[in-house]
């Protein structure tokens, strides 16, 4: 009966000895870090700081909507209605709403002719998109990248339902030029929507630096030309 009892404790105690080793090994495994992707919508709304990045808000601002007329000065040159995304379509960024006063540099842009350059895991062929523009900018001297993505679907059903398959993805679902943001960063997210017959996607990256000002670049970025989109084909007849 010792002998019995004996045996059992040796092969628990074996027991657990593989398990703790098999634990610490497998522990040791990270996986990769995936760029995280960010709350669509914001909540509240609040004006960021005009100076240098300094202290982070303390709350996070609204999805802006401002006037028709606003957004396409803020964000683009006038276009036809209906017309082909190119990538000319858009400027240097200088955004205006109330006591917000955000600026980015445009520094680089790229039009394809279909959406396959940007297509990493075949979602947007599998929602026939049709085609997609790359913009690149620039803030606070380097400090803030962001690279955008518009893709151009034929209705507003296959813009939606792209942007929900997206949100649950990895950010390697779709491809950006990514040395046109840091290798390195204290901030870096992904948001993405769908607007009309588009989906905008914003990839943004900070410095330590500017890490206190990335929530508020990121979310009006991304707003700014979501909210344009909503007017760019509309046709005013009188």
């Amino acid at each position: 009966m010792i002998g019995l009892v004996v045996g059992v404790v040796s092969v628990l105690l074996i027991g657990g000895g593989v398990v703790a080793f098999l634990y610490v090994r497998d522990s040791g495994r990270q996986p990769p870090v995936a760029l995280p992707t960010a709350d669509p919508v914001p909540t509240t709304t609040t004006a960021p700081p005009s100076a240098t990045p300094s202290d982070p808000p303390a709350s996070e601002p609204a999805e802006p909507t401002p006037a028709p007329s606003d957004t396409r000065s803020a964000t683009s040159k006038r276009v036809d209605p209906g017309s082909p995304l190119t990538d000319d379509e858009f400027e240097d960024w200088d955004f205006k709403l109330g006591d917000v006063k955000l600026q980015a540099k445009k520094v680089a842009g790229w039009t394809y002719d279909s959406c396959d350059p940007v297509d990493g895991q075949g979602v947007l062929a599998r929602n026939n998109c049709r085609n997609a523009v790359q913009l690149a900018y620039s803030a606070y001297g380097g400090h803030i990248k962001a690279v955008q993505l518009v893709l151009s679907f034929p209705s507003e059903s296959a813009a939606k339902t792209t942007a929900t398959r997206l949100a649950s993805l990895t950010s390697d679902a779709v491809k950006w030029h990514t040395d046109k943001t840091h290798k390195s960063y204290a901030y870096g997210k992904m948001r993405s929507g769908a607007s009309k017959k588009y989906v905008v996607i914003t990839v943004l990256t900070a410095d330590k630096a500017a890490k206190p000002m990335a929530t508020y670049y990121h979310q009006y970025l991304q707003s700014d030309i979501a909210n344009y989109f909503l007017f760019r084909d509309l046709t005013i007849t009188s």
